[in-house]
């Protein structure tokens, strides 16, 4: 289990989409409690593409994995750096759970004052495409 945990976050940071295509089941679904909305893989993959291309330096820190039967919790700081807004630090959770070796849901529970400014940026990008 801590294997999968340490390919996920490694493939997060590092934008690789076909890794994290082969973690996720194919029905995952990935819950936000700062929007209350569930996404789908392809929904996600977009958003974590998005990440991994809008912060530099993007990195897990202050980690603390719990592993359990189906899965895992992991807390840790989200940190990198926002162009525009300079350094960015967001406390997460994230309750994964797993079955036959896939992650088949994420409920992600972040400081939402401190998503404010990728909100933003998110929304600044939608505006210009």
């Amino acid at each position: 289990m801590n294997d999968l945990a340490d390919r996920f976050f490694a493939a997060v940071c590092g934008g690789d989409e076909g890794a994290l295509t082969e973690l996720y089941s194919p029905d995952a679904r990935i819950w936000h409690n700062d929007d209350g909305q569930e996404q789908t893989v392809t929904e996600n993959l977009r958003t974590l593409r998005w990440l991994s291309r809008t912060l530099e330096d993007f990195r897990y820190e202050d980690i603390r994995r719990h592993l359990l039967p189906d899965g895992f919790v992991q807390q840790h700081v989200v940190r990198g750096t926002l162009a525009g807004h300079g350094p960015l630090e967001v406390p997460a959770a994230l309750f994964v759970h797993v079955v036959d070796g896939r992650i088949c849901r994420i409920d992600e529970y972040v400081d939402s004052a401190a998503t404010r400014a990728l909100h933003e940026a998110a929304a600044a990008t939608r505006r210009h495409s």
